[in-house]
């Protein structure tokens, strides 16, 4: 990795220095004030209950789309932008494992986020990039390689 690419990890211990913005793509409907905690049901695996609440530095608008599919809601989902109420961690099932370092900026934290508003403004994928997430879901869990490090 060259100087100006060199990546460092985001721990427990050294997420304060990393600002934010924060964002949450769903398909729940959620209010001001309101907090997301681990310990309910994942938006990618029905029945599994998840033990992080994962968030990202990028408008989650992926994440809501492919939420609300796989919830089978009509319509693109909801973004929010939220703060996290304790230490986070990077995500990693997306940082090392499917691509260098942490490029979606996607994190984990066993703490509750704080939703701050709906982000009402953003950008919608194609439903052919829809898809190809489904699909590509729908493989993963036929070869149940579907799984989620949490």
């Amino acid at each position: 990795m060259t100087e100006d690419t060199r990546w460092t990890p985001v721990t427990f211990e050294n997420c304060h220095a990393i600002a934010g913005p924060f964002y949450h793509g769903t398909a729940a409907v959620l209010q001001p004030g309101d907090l997301l905690r681990p310990g309910f049901e994942s938006n990618y695996q029905k029945g599994r209950i998840s033990n992080h609440i994962y968030f990202t530095s990028v408008v989650a608008s992926l994440a809501a789309q492919v939420a609300a599919a796989l919830a089978g809601i009509e319509g693109r989902g909801h973004v929010y932008l939220v703060q996290p109420t304790g230490p986070f961690e990077d995500d990693p099932n997306v940082t090392n494992k499917r691509f260098p370092g942490n490029p979606t900026k996607s994190y984990r934290s066993r703490h509750a986020l704080r939703i701050i508003r709906e982000v009402e403004e953003w950008e919608e994928h194609s439903q052919d990039v829809i898809k190809r997430m489904l699909d590509g879901i729908a493989a993963l869990r036929a070869q149940g390689r579907d799984l989620i490090e949490d």
